[in-house]
């Protein structure tokens, strides 16, 4: 069933793969995603495609184009399994954007500078009605750590940052110092997964360096500190992290 675009400007392409929010639950963060796949139409198709059983409200294509496939006063199914600061249903509480990029199968090829410019003025317009906090603006991989990795390394958060969509923040590197990694315990390691658990990742506050620590340290790494993608939580990383929660 067609519908008025919620965003002006946005081609309307609906998508049957989606359903009433749950819980009484409002959109109060926005996803941001890459598709994966070959081309930006294959996307679409398989986005509104019954069978794929997947969806999202956007879809910016490599020129630029931005597609709506659903309203966002509907949850979309673009999340899955994932949770951020205790919500396990992200879709009820979210809006997400499918961002055409053949990622990590093909080698994280660039985001077109047209593209991205038009994710921010998606992203920003979105937020703005919302009314979606700068923290709130999350990577598939920063709401399912170990099981998603997109919209990936390669993509331009500190850019999108700068021109008003999102954080990042900005550390001068820092050498030497203690590292915190597979097989640490005590008050540091603790410290670390309640600076974590804090920030929103859904780790247990242990005191011992798991395999859920880990995974967590390098999705933040992915989106904050794309250089160094280690799951090892160096002074440099720490530091990231401390501003973030603090600044």
């Amino acid at each position: 069933m067609m519908f008025e675009p919620d965003f002006a400007g946005a081609e309307v392409c609906p998508s049957p793969n989606f359903g009433e929010r749950r819980g009484g639950l409002l959109p109060d963060m926005l996803i941001l995603h890459y598709t994966g796949m070959e081309t930006g139409q294959g996307a679409q198709d398989w986005l509104c495609a019954p069978e794929s059983e997947v969806s999202s409200h956007y879809l910016v294509h490599e020129d630029g184009r931005i597609v709506q496939m659903v309203r966002e006063a509907d949850r979309a199914w673009h999340a899955g399994r994932s949770s951020w600061q205790g919500c396990e249903d992200i879709n009820s509480c979210s809006i997400g954007i499918e961002i055409a990029n053949a990622g990590h199968p093909q080698g994280l090829p660039d985001f077109p500078d047209i593209q991205i410019e038009a994710v921010l003025k998606l992203g920003k317009d979105i937020c703005w009605r919302h009314k979606i906090g700068p923290k709130r603006v999350l990577g598939h991989s920063d709401i399912a750590p170990g099981r998603k990795v997109d919209p990936g390394e390669n993509f331009p958060w500190e850019r999108l940052a700068k021109g008003g969509l999102g954080t990042f923040v900005a550390v001068p590197p820092i050498s030497g110092g203690h590292s915190l990694g597979a097989g640490d315990a005590g008050p540091a390691v603790q410290a670390l997964q309640r600076l974590l658990s804090g920030y929103g990742y859904g780790i247990a506050q242990t005191g011992i360096f798991d395999r859920d620590t880990e995974v967590a340290v390098r999705e933040f790494q992915r989106h904050f500190r794309p250089l160094e993608i280690n799951g090892i939580a160096d002074v440099w990383t720490c530091a990231i992290l401390q501003k973030l929660m603090y600044d």
